[in-house]
């Protein structure tokens, strides 16, 4: 994985155990990679103190940067990591995507490291404002974890878009299976790939007596089936490892990755963003929702940023 050579990890303020620090190091370990730990802060009532002139409202950001830097440092020191160079860097700013993008921006990196947070009652993964614009926006692969080893021997799902003749989910299959494949190899994991259809629509169904939802099912399967096969072997992937399913690809996904134990998905997100994502959402997202692995989403070849000046 020669590519991921300039990793950017998120860093947590609200906790100790930095898990996007440690990934970064398990994925630097392997890659001779170089890491960011960034950190946004923000505190409107250093804004509101109208007493104070604009250099000593100045110099209290200032102290409190400095004060989260040298935190920061003693939470890199705590994390073993011999040989691999890391640097901190904090920034005042009100809203965290926006710069975590700006970095990528500005300094070109492959990766963004960022942890998710769990919700202890429901055990499942919360994403947060954050998570979504970075997922939507930020034009470098990025990657959401948990708290967990990259086991050797483990599983990796590349989740596809099968069924599409678009030629830009085709290159985004391939990119996704590419990742999946090199992955595997650095971490010693078998890859998996996964493809979704719908089932039969039920107007149709109800519509016109006639139609035979059994043929149009068995149809549609055997399309899937086939081009996901021809797919996997142009990557070398045995057949027992493809997995085509009826049902809505949060729902196939879910539960292939509960079934397998998966450590990784491995998605794409074409970054949808304004009101058609308000309104529709992406298939990447409905299915992250419903995900408690760690989660590598990827932009389509060309894939422009929003925030790009």
């Amino acid at each position: 994985m020669e590519k991921y050579k300039r990793i950017l990890a998120i860093i947590d303020a609200t906790h100790d155990d930095q898990k996007a620090l440690k990934r970064a190091v398990e994925l630097a370990n392997k890659t001779d990679a170089s890491i960011t730990a960034f950190l946004t802060i923000y505190d409107f009532s250093y804004e509101m103190t109208t007493m104070l002139s604009s250099e000593e409202r100045e110099a209290m950001r200032t102290s409190v940067i400095n004060d989260r830097l040298q935190w920061m440092n003693n939470q890199v020191d705590a994390i073993s990591h011999p040989g691999i160079n890391i640097d901190c860097k904090v920034v005042w700013h009100n809203r965290p995507f926006e710069q975590i993008i700006e970095q990528v921006l500005t300094n070109g990196y492959d990766i963004v490291i960022k942890g998710t947070h769990q919700h202890d009652k429901l055990k499942s993964v919360i994403f947060t404002p954050t998570d979504w614009h970075i997922l939507r926006k930020c034009p470098c692969p990025v990657l959401l974890v948990k708290d967990h080893l990259w086991p050797k021997g483990g599983n990796i799902i590349a989740s596809l878009n099968i069924g599409s003749d678009d030629k830009e989910h085709q290159s985004l299959n391939n990119n996704i299976t590419e990742e999946a494949v090199n992955l595997s190899k650095l971490i010693e994991a078998n890859v998996h790939l996964v493809n979704s259809f719908p089932g039969t629509p039920i107007n149709i169904a109800i519509e016109i007596p006639e139609f035979n939802a059994t043929e149009y099912n068995d149809s549609m399967f055997k399309h899937h089936q086939q081009s996901m096969q021809l797919h996997a072997e142009r990557f070398a992937i045995k057949e027992e490892n493809t997995h085509v399913m009826e049902g809505l690809p949060e729902d196939v996904i879910e539960d292939l990755s509960l079934e397998l134990d998966a450590e990784l998905v491995i998605l794409g997100t074409i970054g949808r963003t304004g009101l058609s994502a308000a309104l529709i959402g992406n298939t990447a997202e409905h299915v992250i929702d419903k995900l408690n692995c760690d989660l590598l989403a990827l932009k389509p070849d060309g894939y422009v940023s929003p925030l790009a000046k």
